[in-house]
């Protein structure tokens, strides 16, 4: 095989999971957008049945994909319908929406959709105003829509004094939107906000990353989560030495070398040459054919290439041949 293998840990996945929930003491929402942070939306989903009682997507196309994987639980869509198509789809799925804006809320009451109202506490990226929210809840119910949750964001969990003025706003603005819908869900905290303590932890939380493996900046070690996923690279050629290079770049003193068939075309940093398109020189001996084992130590190749576990994660994950243990 020619391909990165990622072998997945569905049981990882699962004991993260139950670690997250029970720091939390609420219900959890799990999210999978993006095919589960590049682990495999459906398989993940599926392995977390029984331990949250809904998802998160990012798209319509994603909740579309979970139902179609035979995913019961409800499937929150964070981004709000932009056109028709999006709300009609969402009905045809039974996918909750988003109402950040007048225009999703048009949407959403003219498919007929339950949804979550957004909130914009800081993050700025979807949510009617702090404000606005009792208003929206009360033209939602004027116009026919079931808001079954209210939710924001906090954009920098790990700074006390930010997370604090975002909690504030948040439940003054959820007050307005239960005096309409007295049974809606409020959540604020995804995986760092867990961490911050059981103040943000609400009706419900949403981790991402933590489910994987992974915590966010400021919250490292706070928690035993363990890396779901292990990544190996087929050895593809051997040679003696040749020449003085190494790839793009220059060799040292071995007189062996081995290629690795990976490179920044499967999601790989290029880091000045070491890596070429598909393939990576490296010194010593291996066997044609065998696997060896890559990116042992995700948090630090990130650091390395002034990026985040999330980014590294999607890039080298989402066009890895997987194979799944359960």
């Amino acid at each position: 095989m020619q391909h990165v293998l990622a072998r997945i840990s569905l049981s990882r996945i699962r004991e993260n999971a139950r670690l997250l929930k029970k720091r939390a003491n609420t219900a959890l929402f799990a999210v999978v957008k993006d095919e589960a942070y590049g682990h495999g939306g459906a398989e993940a989903a599926h392995a977390l049945i029984g331990i949250a009682e809904a998802f998160c997507v990012a798209t319509v196309k994603e909740g579309a994909a979970l139902r179609i994987a035979g995913i019961r639980e409800p499937v929150l869509v964070f981004c709000p319908p932009l056109e028709k198509e999006d709300a009609f789809r969402m009905r045809a799925y039974d996918l909750t929406a988003t109402l950040s804006s007048p225009r999703s809320l048009e949407l959403i009451a003219e498919a007929g959709l339950n949804a979550h109202l957004a909130v914009n506490t800081g993050m700025n990226r979807y949510g009617v105003p702090p404000s606005r929210a009792e208003y929206a809840a009360r033209r939602a119910k004027m116009r026919g829509i079931k808001l079954t949750g209210v939710y924001s964001h906090l954009w920098a969990a790990q700074i006390k004094t930010v997370r604090e003025e975002q909690l504030a706003l948040f439940l003054q603005a959820a007050e307005g939107v239960l005096l309409h819908f007295p049974k809606a869900k409020r959540h604020l905290a995804a995986t760092g906000g867990i961490l911050a303590g059981s103040a943000f932890c609400l009706d419900g939380v949403r981790p991402g990353i933590g489910l994987y493996g992974y915590l966010p900046q400021g919250f490292e070690g706070a928690l035993a989560v363990k890396p779901a996923a292990r990544l190996y690279a087929p050895v593809s050629h051997t040679t003696k030495r040749v020449g003085n290079g190494m790839g793009y770049r220059a060799a040292g003193e071995g007189k062996h070398f081995y290629t690795l068939r990976m490179g920044y075309g499967d999601g790989f940093f290029r880091a000045n040459g070491a890596l070429c398109m598909d393939a990576c020189v490296k010194e010593g001996s291996a066997r044609i054919g065998t696997y060896r084992r890559i990116l042992q130590d995700i948090p630090a190749y990130a650091r390395e290439n002034n990026t985040t576990e999330y980014e590294v994660l999607l890039r080298v994950l989402q066009g890895a041949e997987k194979h799944y243990d359960r």
